[in-house]
């Protein structure tokens, strides 16, 4: 199965992967009247420190823990996607807490949200992988995944 996959070594620490992942997932067609002066809310996030920066998104696990603590039922597995049912969820952050890559977060609404792989809005392929300018963030598919 196609991951996103990121390489520390060329993040520049800019952010647009937030950005794009905010816009692409906003539901509008011109990305200064989705963000501009809004507090975003991407699905990826880029962490670090003035030495080494990295975007962190859902390693879509093969045995995901979020998946058998989530009280609500709200996040499941489909065809290899670890998804999030937001209808269902309480928002009581038990996946945040479980998660080993720290790849959820609340959403505006408060109920949690993560990568999705952009399988479900306008773009069909990951929005922070087209719009990183360093091609540190890839969509690929690897051998040695578990």
């Amino acid at each position: 199965m196609k991951r996103v996959y990121v390489n520390e070594e060329w993040c520049l620490g800019c952010h647009l992967c937030e950005y794009n992942c905010a816009f692409a997932n906003s539901g509008m067609k011109n990305m200064a009247m989705a963000l501009k002066d809004q507090a975003i809310f991407p699905r990826i996030h880029v962490e670090g420190d003035d030495k080494i920066t990295f975007a962190v998104s859902c390693r879509h696990c093969s045995d995901p823990i979020c998946v058998k603590s989530c009280i609500a039922g709200a996040i499941s597995k489909q065809n290899g996607v670890v998804k999030i049912n937001r209808e269902k969820c309480v928002g009581c952050l038990t996946c945040v807490l479980v998660c080993p890559y720290g790849a959820l977060a609340p959403g505006k609404d408060g109920a949690m949200q993560k990568c999705e792989l952009c399988l479900e809005n306008a773009c069909g392929s990951p929005a922070c992988v087209a719009g990183c300018p360093n091609n540190a963030i890839v969509y690929e598919e690897r051998g040695n995944e578990k």
